[in-house]
């Protein structure tokens, strides 16, 4: 671990003002509470799994009630849960959920972090977790947050044990235990302390919880109330948490904002044992360490502080500044510092951006930016001097109280600027279970500081401060008002291919489809088509004209299909021009809850080969959260269309279709479908066929769904490859079209299935057993019912992630299941 290390961790806590595309002043009671902050000195680290594992009605208990620095530590980034908003999954999903997790953070006043670990799906137990996880790699991570953010106290969400309910919940107990003793010992993880020095928590907590039917709370526990009003604030801090949690809208986790007074509980695991606070012990403020004049000093500009006129408090802020400049504790030093520049900043009413009017950028060319500044306060600010990137200009020039000033200016982007991308998605993936992370100092943030900023220095009464006003654009919404967001380096050229999934036919050549984006013009240009190393096909003589995005057909003749053996292969395609070589897509995440998300994939996508075969031809797809299988299914040439309300309710119509397919999740997030369900009994009575992909118990628009009876239970089968049993080798569905064998169940991917039925009416007939190991034999995996001349089946597994992913063996099971009716 710890390899090109730089020092650009100037540390960019607190986290959540990482991202921040202006220096803007906080309200007037956030200034209150920041000084409030300032004063108090113990930290808390709170630490489990997954975004939406943490207590946020503790974290705002935390910052807002008791005023201490406290920060969340997520192991993951959440890739392997569920999508209700769109089809993103995996790396993407995982982008989104970091992003919701940093507007929750906004909202409760928490700092954020995160390690290397990928979320790899649903696991039973610390044993499945760490035979992914690397644990000495993740306990490195959070040694290294540890060391950075100095807690004095660690809480985690969950026990190592079954009780955690997750085996990666678990797994966040056993690493937070290991790194509680490493991060204090020098022979541990050596290589950081280059950066940190060691350092020792004073305590390790978990915080026992009651989930449904399982209490892990008892009386005997340290207990603590929360949830108090918070005058200031409006609510009580157990409605600021449901606020804050709620911003998961990913995962369908909407909140009750509860008022009101709770207790929460804490079970001790290491450290020194707390028998009346969180914090017995520890120095509470600067008088405990021997610094009365400080406290002191914090107490007159509280008393007097002006909740109008903030600006009248600089005076003594100032004075504060120079008196934590002299502390000897470096570590303390540089966090207060961080923290009272913050709040002086915010009483002079100080507000930066540099702001352009496009979106994206490409390296080693100039745009035209302005340079916007005001300071709301009697005390002058003068700006000294701006460093803009490539040259510096003196200003000394005073900033005018509430009058803004505007400088423009073309600014030369370096030509070695790196494409804006999340850093952790800038390399592939070390293997499925920890991202690969160039630079090891970026490692816990959630994201990395802009590279290309605006450096003022200014001048308030003698004392200087550094700002950084990132490279931005700002545009005029017409529902949103001013929007501003990180200006986006993209490359001269990017490529995608227009579909997920290919299918070669035999003795017919594939015709693929790319969506070529040039950013400058492009002449003379070639793509070749590559599986592995081999090149399978060449086009060259390609002009694209700058500022155009086309869509370009290239049919792969027979012979060089004939290249291609496998029956399942990855096809790469790279444009190459003049010195310089492309080989990745852009992909833009915009939701309305979220700034513009940018990331690049290689420009590849899945070539399938071999005895594939479906009969049907018409099928018709009711949406639910979101999934890719209609592109796919379109690719193997099946015509699809998406249903609406008026198609399901026109017999004649639904009828015309060989198979209707639910999207994953639909009872849970469609909720009309209780009103089709009449029609959709006709069709199948009448004769067509329903492959109903998997739900939920959360938030069911109906109950009885199926065609007959069954319930939905809580197990799954998280081993993608457990053995699968056919119960019946000869049934229709797993002999025709295709025949299914053990083979068909080979390569998949993160998991079998999840939330089988546990109870079905004996009219069903199961397909599969299959279990993970040390497990009892599930098997709701797949039911089929005949209903009338037709048929039903309701499948839980994971088609949504095997066919996108190419998976053959999965793709002939579907099929076999579309052409049920034929």
């Amino acid at each position: 671990m710890f390899k090109r290390l730089t020092a650009i961790f100037i540390l960019c806590f607190p986290a959540i003002f990482c991202a921040a595309q202006q220096v803007r002043p906080a309200k007037s009671s956030e200034i209150y509470r920041e000084l409030k902050t300032l004063k108090h000195l113990p930290k808390v680290l709170y630490l489990a799994a997954h975004p939406d594992d943490e207590n946020t009605g503790l974290l705002s208990w935390l910052i807002n009630d008791q005023n201490v620095e406290t920060a969340y530590l997520s192991l993951t980034r959440g890739d392997g849960g569920q999508n209700l908003l769109g089809t993103e999954q995996g790396a993407a999903l995982g982008l989104i959920r970091t992003h919701e997790l940093l507007e929750a953070r906004r909202l409760d006043g928490a700092q954020q972090f995160f390690t290397r670990a990928i979320d790899f799906g649903f696991s039973k137990n610390t044993n499945d977790t760490f035979k992914q996880w690397d644990a000495d790699s993740i306990t490195a991570d959070v040694v290294w947050v540890i060391r950075k953010f100095r807690p004095d106290v660690i809480i985690c969400r969950f026990p190592p044990t079954a009780a955690a309910g997750h085996g990666q919940h678990a797994a966040s107990a056993v690493v937070a235990e290991k790194a509680f003793k490493a991060a204090a010992d020098k022979n541990m993880f050596p290589n950081q302390l280059k950066y940190v020095s060691v350092w020792q928590p004073k305590r390790l907590l978990w915080n026992t919880f009651r989930f449904g039917s399982v209490n892990t709370t008892a009386e005997n526990q340290l207990k603590v109330t929360v949830g108090q009003y918070d005058a200031q604030l409006g609510m009580g801090y157990g409605e600021l948490a449901g606020l804050s949690r709620s911003l998961h809208k990913s995962q369908g986790a909407g909140t009750q904002s509860v008022a009101g007074v709770r207790s929460e509980y804490f079970s001790h695991v290491l450290g020194d044992p707390a028998k009346r606070t969180l914090y017995d012990g520890l120095s509470l403020n600067w008088s405990d360490k021997g610094i009365a004049d400080i406290d002191e000093l914090i107490d007159i500009i509280l008393l007097s502080f002006n909740y109008n006129q903030p600006d009248k408090s600089l005076h003594g802020l100032l004075m504060l500044r120079k008196k934590i400049a002299e502390l000897q504790d470096a570590g303390l030093r540089k966090d207060k510092l961080a923290a009272i520049d913050q709040i002086i900043l915010s009483c002079a009413g100080f507000m930066g951006e540099v702001v352009t009017n496009q979106p994206e950028a490409i390296a080693g060319n100039g745009y035209n930016f302005r340079l916007n500044l005001i300071s709301r306060s009697a005390t002058p600010v003068t700006v000294e001097n701006v460093n803009w990137l490539n040259q510096t200009d003196n200003l000394n020039r005073n900033l005018s109280n509430d009058s803004l000033i505007t400088i423009e200016r073309k600014i030369q982007i370096p030509a070695d600027a790196a494409l804006t991308e999340p850093y952790w998605l800038a390399k592939p993936a070390k293997d499925a279970a920890t991202f690969s992370v160039a630079n090891d100092t970026l490692i816990g943030l959630p994201e990395m500081q802009s590279p290309l900023n605006v450096l003022l220095s200014l001048k308030i009464e003698g004392e200087k401060f550094a700002v950084n006003l990132p490279l931005s654009y700002k545009k005029l919404d017409p529902v949103k008002g001013d929007v501003v967001e990180a200006l986006r380096i993209i490359p001269p050229l990017d490529l995608s291919f227009a579909e997920p999934v290919y299918f070669a036919k035999e003795k017919e050549g594939l015709s693929v489809t790319l969506r070529l984006k040039a950013n400058k013009n492009i002449n003379y240009g070639k793509v070749s088509f590559k599986i592995g190393n081999q090149v399978i096909k060449t086009f060259q003589g390609i002009n694209l004209a700058e500022n155009t995005i086309t869509t370009k057909d290239f049919l792969i003749p027979v012979e060089d299909l004939a290249k291609v053996k496998a029956s399942q292969n990855k096809l790469e395609a790279v444009f190459s021009s003049e010195a310089n070589e492309f080989s990745k897509g852009q992909v833009l995440i915009q939701y309305p809850h979220l700034p513009t998300l940018q990331y690049f994939v290689p420009a590849t996508t899945w070539l399938i080969k071999g005895d594939v075969k479906v009969l049907a031809k018409k099928i018709g797809y009711i949406e639910g959260a979101g999934d890719l299988i209609p592109e796919f299914l379109r690719q193997a040439g099946l015509q699809v269309d998406v249903l609406t309300e008026a198609d399901i309710l026109n017999a004649t119509k639904l009828a015309s279709y060989d198979a209707v397919v639910t999207g994953v999740r639909v009872i849970n997030t469609e909720k009309r479908i209780k009103n089709w369900q009449t029609a959709l009994r006709a069709y199948v009575e009448n004769g067509g066929t329903i492959v109903m992909q998997y739900n939920t118990t959360q938030d069911m628009a109906l109950q009885d769904f199926g065609i007959y009876p069954f319930t939905i239970g809580g197990k799954r089968v998280t081993e993608e490859n457990a053995e699968v049993k056919f119960l019946n080798p000869t049934h229709k569905l797993l002999n025709y079209p295709n025949k299914i064998t053990a083979d068909d169940f080979k390569g998949w991917v993160q998991e079998r299935g999840a939330y089988f039925p546990d109870k079905w009416d004996a009219k069903y007939e199961p397909l599969f057993e299959m279990h993970d190991t040390d497990e009892e034999p599930l098997q709701g995996s797949t039911l089929y019912a005949k209903y009338g001349k037709g048929n039903f089946i309701y499948t839980p597994l994971a088609f949504f992630r095997q066919l996108p992913a190419g998976n053959v063996g999965a793709a002939r099971l579907f099929f076999n299941f579309l052409s049920a009716g034929k």
